[in-house]
């Protein structure tokens, strides 16, 4: 099943149980997505790869989110356990994320095939990287392995 149709279907079911909280975050996603199609300049198809991206992309804007509500300490907590469940629902719709050995192995080899040696380079590696495995791996993780393996 597409990640479009599972998100059909579990927003028709989440709206069947009334349950608010589920659909509010789909309809988000879905707006999100909208939003990448309209943009100007798009080209190419609404597949799997684009609900990823932008879901990845959602995502990652509730984690800063979340940070910040945590930093606030007791006035946040209330908005930390909506982040925490907004969170928990779009993680569902992304591919596992590759643990830090696997990271490792593949900047090496990002490493190896591109010739770099400088870390001021790093940047290179990291856009390999990303890349090749959109959505699987955390951009933060791949440029602090990379700047380590190459000595910065």
């Amino acid at each position: 099943m597409s990640i479009e149709a599972d998100l059909r279907a579990r927003l028709t079911a989440a709206m069947k149980a009334k349950d608010l909280k589920t659909a509010n975050v789909i309809r988000m996603i879905n707006t999100k997505i909208m939003e990448r199609r309209t943009a100007k300049g798009f080209k190419g198809e609404v597949d799997d790869a684009l609900h990823v991206d932008v879901i990845a992309a959602y995502k990652k804007s509730l984690e800063k989110a979340r940070e910040q509500y945590v930093a606030a300490g007791d006035r946040g907590a209330e908005q930390v356990a909506d982040l925490d469940f907004e969170i928990a629902l779009t993680s569902e719709f992304l591919p596992e994320q590759m643990g830090e050995g696997e990271v490792r192995d593949l900047v090496k080899t990002a490493i190896a095939e591109s010739g770099v040696t400088d870390p001021k380079m790093a940047g290179r590696v990291v856009g390999a990287v990303m890349k090749a495995n959109r959505g699987r791996v955390d951009a933060g993780l791949v440029k602090r392995i990379a700047e380590e393996e190459l000595g910065g």
